[in-house]
């Protein structure tokens, strides 16, 4: 099946409506019946600013980069992406075309 792998790029302190915005995204997603997602912390990153998060000190805790992926049709990437701009949430995106297919046995 070909579709989209979309990667979207947060903080782990930036908040939308209460949330972490990856865990409003991961939410957002599931109710637009996107089948699965996944939310990564960074070790260490930084963004169009050039400052360095790492995740050395308990301190910096909720300042590094996450990452939250998809792979998707191009409409549910469509509709996801819509309600980013719908909420004006500040996030950079890569949306790439990608194959994708399940093996195997199912649940």
């Amino acid at each position: 099946m070909k579709g989209v792998h979309l990667r979207l790029y947060t903080y782990e302190n930036r908040k939308t409506h209460g949330v972490p915005v990856y865990e409003w995204l991961l939410g957002r997603a599931k109710g637009l019946g996107i089948a699965g997602g996944s939310a990564f912390r960074a070790i260490a990153g930084f963004g169009r600013h050039g400052q360095l998060h790492e995740q050395r000190f308990f301190e910096l805790a909720g300042e590094v980069p996450v990452l939250v992926e998809f792979i998707v049709s191009e409409a549910q990437a469509d509709e996801l992406l819509k309600l980013i701009v719908e909420q004006q949430l500040n996030i950079f995106y890569a949306r790439i075309p990608t194959e994708f297919a399940q093996v195997g046995a199912s649940d």
